[in-house]
């Protein structure tokens, strides 16, 4: 896996210096410890840091063809480029290098921008070709590889794989997005398509972006999407032994490196079916690591433990601390936007202990979004069916009232706490999902917000990209809105992010086979029986990795990596809580008095309010990194 940086004059070739490009690239020399290039030429500069993974000792990037009139800076995989190469041999390419990188300067040189469409991978590339006078910018299907791009007071655009490789060149303006503060609050992390410094953009997931010379940069343009429109025919075993041949696909295309690989293994469903199958294909013990927790109640290693014993891995373990909060600094250096799923502490953890071992590590992620793993899936899928029995006015004034007087029970056990359940009734169910993937309310933001913060964002409410993306969806179903507004803002926001910057910052390559495009091209076919079924997410999947793992592996209840925080701001953290309010970043967008107001009462137990005070936390030390 690598880091690249770039620049690119649309309309006059000014000259680029290759210091700058170099100091661009070397701000992600985490990405790419092994080696480093630039290339310049009238109006363009590319650059590359290495984490050398197939093809170790050649394939040196910036690589331009072998007639000079293509460069390309790529990070990623292609999976199945041997397959491409050798039918593009047969239309009579000649390969220099035996990597994967000569194969999308010799596919773009045959198809163009068609050439994405025969990639299976994970990647983010700038291609710049000298006979078209154009640089070609790309992202994989899912997002698994950032992108960011912004246009320069001098006329040029700017590219990198993370924010702080644009950072890095001083024509980039440092203002914050009152926006992404907003969208930030909502969701804990700020999705792709805002950035929380103003005037840079995200390239989206299987968006490309084509920049010609002579012209003004266009919008990026959709090449790929996941399509729930269809609906899949056959027998529930039929399916089964379709998924089943797709995952082993995945699983073994991602299996090929000439460096140490293995896997991270949680002792859930998703990570477990992985190394099966990584197991099935390899003669040798596949590596596998685990990361437990000193709170039993968050400690999954047993389960780990089983699975490594039943397919006879090469596991390795290591306990860290529930009070782990000392990583605080790193993330925020990791992630450069504020970013608040706590779950990255243990994930850098578990990537700093592979990276001992192994240089590529296959993941689980994915399996949840595609598969409907998540309970939130269940509950909404739930609340459409009691939706469908009222009419709208009806549901509003019988829920909505029974939800403005239910008490916000945070404390009770789960069955007990309706407020949010009922609230969620009462609107339609895109609006009622949008607050269910939420993390602070719309009622607590406009608490917190200061009142010229609040004028400021212009009417701008972040659930609205969710209601959007739901209304708009390529669906059948309300289960296929939720899961399709998924893969547009979660997956790449959150959950691929946080995978990407935590390996990345150890020099780590994180593949993820359950996010293979043809398994979840196929998975989006399926009947939602076939996913959600008796309260079981997932059902075609567990069913089907019945002949390997056993029942309490498949069928216990999720557990996931969890942080204990609101506990941190009861007690080691409490002071940093009641400090947020007199810190001097926030008070740009925050009343002090709410800050006070939501820290004393989560310390006293009067309301449960952990993961806004870790939002809050992790946004001033991001913005103080920022902007100073």
């Amino acid at each position: 896996m690598c880091g690249i940086a770039g620049l690119y004059y649309p309309t006059t070739p000014k000259p680029v210096d290759p210091a700058r490009i170099r100091a661009m690239a070397d701000a992600q020399a985490h990405r790419g410890p092994d080696g480093s290039g630039v290339w310049t030429a009238p109006g363009v500069g590319l650059g590359h840091r290495r984490l050398s993974i197939i093809d170790v000792a050649g394939s040196p990037q910036p690589m331009a063809s072998a007639d000079g009139a293509l460069t390309i800076t790529f990070n990623g995989e292609i999976y199945n480029y041997v397959a491409l190469r050798h039918e593009l041999q047969a239309r009579g390419a000649v390969f220099r290098t035996s990597g994967d990188t000569e194969v999308l300067l010799h596919g773009w040189a045959l198809w163009g921008p068609a050439m994405l469409d025969k990639l299976n991978g994970m990647f983010a590339f700038a291609l710049h070709d000298s006979r078209r006078q154009c640089l070609f910018l790309a992202r994989d299907r899912l997002g698994v590889k950032p992108l960011h791009y912004a246009e320069l007071s001098d006329g040029a655009l700017a590219f990198s794989s993370e924010l702080k490789g644009l950072l890095a060149h001083p024509s980039l303006r440092r203002e914050p997005e009152i926006r992404a503060i907003e969208d930030y609050m909502a969701f804990g992390y700020v999705p792709d398509d805002t950035c929380i410094v103003a005037g840079v953009k995200k390239l989206a997931a299987g968006h490309s972006l084509l920049i010609e010379r002579g012209r003004p940069v266009p919008a990026p343009s959709r090449w790929w999407d996941v399509d729930f429109s269809r609906r899949a025919t056959g027998s529930a075993r039929a399916l089964e032994e379709e998924l089943v041949a797709l995952m082993r696909d995945a699983v073994r295309a991602r299996m090929v490196a000439d460096v140490p690989l293995g896997a991270f293994l949680s002792g859930g469903v998703d990570s477990s079916a992985v190394v099966a199958l990584m197991a099935e294909a390899s003669s040798k013990a596949v590596r596998t690591c685990t990361i437990g927790f000193d709170d039993a109640g968050h400690d999954e290693r047993g389960y780990a433990a089983q699975v490594a014993q039943r397919f006879a891995t090469d596991h390795r373990e290591r306990v860290v601390a529930a009070d782990d909060f000392a990583l605080i600094d790193t993330l925020v250096a990791a992630f450069d936007e504020p970013f608040a799923d706590a779950s990255a502490l243990a994930t850098y953890r578990v990537c700093e202990l592979a990276r001992e071992n192994v240089t590529v590590a296959l993941s689980g992620d994915g399996a949840d979004e595609a598969l409907a793993g998540y309970r939130r899936y269940r509950f909404q899928h739930a609340e459409e069916r009691v939706r469908g029995l009222l009419p709208a006015t009806m549901r509003a004034r019988v829920f909505g009232a029974l939800g403005r007087h239910y008490p916000k029970a945070d404390w009770a056990p789960r069955p007990l706490r309706a407020k949010t359940t009922l609230l969620a009734l009462a609107e339609d169910g895109a609006e009622g999902y949008a607050r269910s993937v939420g993390v602070t309310t719309p009622a607590l933001r406009a608490l917190l917000f200061s009142d010229a913060a609040t004028r400021a964002l212009h009417g701008h409410r972040a659930e609205d990209r969710y209601v959007r993306s739901m209304r708009d969806a390529p669906a059948r179903d309300a289960l296929d809105r939720a899961q399709y507004a998924d893969f547009q803002h979660w997956l790449p926001g959150d959950i691929l992010a946080k995978t990407d910057r935590t390996s990345m910052a150890v020099s780590l390559e994180a593949r993820e086979p359950l996010l293979d495009y043809r398994l979840v091209e196929f998975a989006a076919t399926l009947p939602v029986s076939m996913r959600l079924r008796r309260g079981q997410g997932k059902w075609l999947m567990k069913k089907a990795m019945e002949r390997y793992l056993p029942a309490d592996i498949l069928y216990r209840p999720k557990m996931g990596f969890v942080t204990p925080i609101s506990a941190w701001f009861r007690g080691p953290l409490a002071g940093e809580a009641a400090a947020l309010a007199k810190s001097r970043v926030l008070a740009n967008w925050f009343d002090s008095a709410a800050i006070t107001t939501i820290a004393a009462d989560h310390r006293a137990g009067r309301a449960e309010h952990g993961r806004t005070l870790w939002q809050l936390v992790m946004l001033e030390r991001s913005m103080q990194r920022l902007f100073g």
